[in-house]
């Protein structure tokens, strides 16, 4: 950009940080700490050092993967009318501060990882993948929004890898990582839509470049009852989840109905409120409620 200089540290620093919205690791990490919080109930033990390096991994891990994502995509970001003015196309931070960032989170994660147990050691290289990986897969196929739900699902499961130790009892974890990836990549399909026509102007494969908007989100719904199935049958599976999860259950269906009902294939404008807000609220209903429930 002519005529503009290079930002300073603390300007790319207060730009990364709303460029990648830490605020929005809040899709992952209720779900960790679920995990993490019904693993220790099972092995009879509480440990907030164990709770406190799940966390720690899960936002550096998060933060890592946004910025990755922000990274590849800044090209097609930068000739996409809607995400044109996010900051690394807009040049207010530059390639190298964030390729230094998806640098430094990942060594952190591998860090907190080596702090837990040695299977959360050896098994951190494998999530960097599926994490780095995913901004490509929309260079090869148009199930990338199941990538990023994968993405997220193996949050609860390093969780509880985390705090039994190894690859012990996993029916629990894999079951809860089953419906948050089905949530996460329906949510994903809905904001998709918003940029079905760029997506096949530029070669970009998604599910609404291929098969149009109104089709996604018929998709995105039945993502979502399968995930609602999934998230349900853990209180047939999990001796410690009860009524508190089951309130949390029917909250975050109803919120997941009421998304729904604001998108349609004619109007997209609240998109926004439907990604954002409403998932917070479904991710803060079910994770919170099964940690609480985890240890009543």
């Amino acid at each position: 950009m002519a005529g503009v200089g290079k930002p300073s540290l603390s300007a790319q620093v207060r730009e990364t940080a709303e460029m990648i919205k830490v605020s929005h690791s809040i899709f992952a990490l209720p779900f960790a700490v679920a995990a993490a919080s019904l693993g220790m109930a099972a092995a009879g033990g509480w440990s907030w050092r164990k709770l406190g390096w799940v966390v720690f991994c899960a936002v550096t891990a998060r933060t890592a993967a946004m910025a990755q994502n922000r990274l590849v995509d800044a090209r097609l970001d930068a000739n996409n009318p809607r995400t044109a003015a996010r900051a690394l196309p807009a040049g207010r931070v530059t390639h190298r501060f964030v390729f230094g960032l998806v640098l430094a989170t990942s060594a952190l994660f591998v860090f907190g990882a080596g702090q837990l147990n040695r299977a959360c050691l050896y098994l951190s290289p494998l999530a960097l993948a599926v994490l780095l990986g995913y901004p490509y897969a929309k260079r090869f196929t148009s199930l990338c929004h199941v990538w990023l739900g994968v993405a997220l699902g193996i949050a609860p499961v390093g969780a509880w890898v985390a705090v039994r130790g190894g690859l012990i009892d996993l029916t629990t974890p894999i079951v809860l990582a089953t419906g948050v990836a089905l949530w996460t990549a329906g949510f994903d399909l809905i904001y998709a839509c918003q940029d079905a026509r760029h997506d096949r102007s530029a070669g970009v494969f998604s599910l609404p470049g291929r098969w149009g908007v109104a089709r996604s989100l018929r998709f995105a719904r039945g993502m979502h009852a399968l995930s609602v199935v999934a998230l349900a049958s853990l209180i047939a599976l999990d001796p410690r989840l009860h009524w508190i999860y089951g309130v949390g259950l029917v909250v975050a269906t109803a919120v997941l109905l009421y998304e729904h009902s604001i998108v349609s294939a004619d109007d997209l404008s609240r998109v926004d409120l439907a990604f954002f807000t409403l998932n917070g609220i479904v991710a803060l209903a079910l994770g919170g409620a099964a940690a609480i429930d985890a240890w009543v």
